[in-house]
């Protein structure tokens, strides 16, 4: 399938009623592909991101299994390597750690460890982030530990159109790919979804919005807050802001980030995981190493605590929102 212009026929969907909706195409038209996880087939998935594919395709190609990370991790990647095109799941992202042995030592490496022979083309789904009032261990953002090791496509997307197409995309890449889904854009981000298939091209950043004096740089559920920070800063501050949305963190579009930072000589990175040793750490480090010359500010990092993620009652104190952007923005507008 060829990325494709944007096609006429769109209806209004959320983010997850895009998901459901690029895993129901790429069932239909590839019977290699199959969904296996925690709930993902009778009962729809804990968010209904497989609603109505169990009973469409069959217990064989929509798979409930155990609740056991290794065994839907090692069932997959042993899928991929037979021929399959498995989509897995893992039920939250912070039921991820007990996968790490895989993803790092077989996930990232069959390919060079078989010198091209094997290849693993699989989807690694996961829910993302927090500010859903869940408990523990469910409101988690690893993307970094996966952008660290080397052979796996990470990706984020933020809108429904991004959702579907970058996930048909992925499907189809011949490598592995973990695809988060941010939780609290499911229902939230709602956006123009074509009913065709097509695909959005991986490695590729989105201009949210152009702006000339400061770059805010962000994936995920942080691009709506990215976009309420910009809203306040030009009405407040007559700021006017540029908004990168990264969309795809590895591959990442470094010249798409060079080219806004370089235009605005200002950057504040986004995200929800905590700062230290983040994927927001080696973008400002990137920044700096390719783009110091233009900066006129040092680049700014507006990420979690450095601790776990709360619990629901202080999560909202965790997870950067508007007011935490606009003061970093107005401090590196000021420097």
């Amino acid at each position: 399938m060829k990325t494709a212009a944007k096609p006429a026929a769109t209806r209004t969907l959320n983010l997850v009623q895009a998901v459901n909706e690029a895993l129901d195409t790429a069932l239909a038209r590839d019977k290699r592909v199959m969904i296996l996880g925690e709930d993902v087939g009778r009962n729809g998935g804990v968010f209904r991101a497989t609603e109505g594919l169990w009973k469409k395709y069959g217990d064989d190609r929509v798979v409930d299994t155990p609740l056991a990370e290794i065994g839907i991790m090692g069932s997959a990647i042993g899928l991929a390597i037979s021929g399959f095109r498995p989509v897995a799941e893992i039920q939250f992202d912070g039921f991820m750690p007990s996968i790490f042995d895989q993803a790092v030592c077989h996930l990232g490496r069959i390919r060079s460890r078989s010198r091209g022979k094997l290849s693993v083309p699989l989807v690694l789904r996961a829910p993302h982030g927090g500010l859903i009032h869940a408990p523990e261990h469910h409101s988690e953002s690893p993307e970094a530990y996966f952008c660290h090791t080397p052979g796996i496509t990470v990706i984020i997307p933020s809108t429904p159109y991004d959702a579907k197409g970058l996930l048909l995309a992925a499907i189809e890449s011949p490598d592995p790919v973990v695809f988060f889904e941010p939780k609290r854009l499911y229902r939230s981000a709602i956006g123009e979804v074509p009913a065709s298939a097509y695909t959005v091209e991986i490695g590729k950043a989105r201009v949210v919005k152009e702006g000339k004096d400061i770059t805010l740089l962000t994936w995920g559920a942080m691009t709506a807050t990215c976009s309420a920070a910009a809203e306040r800063l030009e009405k407040e501050d007559g700021a006017s802001v540029d908004i990168l949305d990264l969309r795809t963190l590895s591959p990442l579009d470094l010249e798409a980030v060079l080219g806004s930072v370089g235009k605005t000589g200002r950057c504040v990175i986004a995200h929800e995981a905590p700062n230290s040793g983040s994927w927001a750490a080696e973008l400002s480090a990137l920044i700096a190493e390719r783009g110091l010359l233009r900066l006129l500010a040092p680049v700014a990092r507006v990420g979690g605590w450095d601790i776990r993620m709360p619990l629901f009652r202080l999560e909202q104190y965790y997870v950067p929102d508007a007011d935490r952007l606009v003061m970093a923005a107005r401090k590196t507008l000021h420097f």
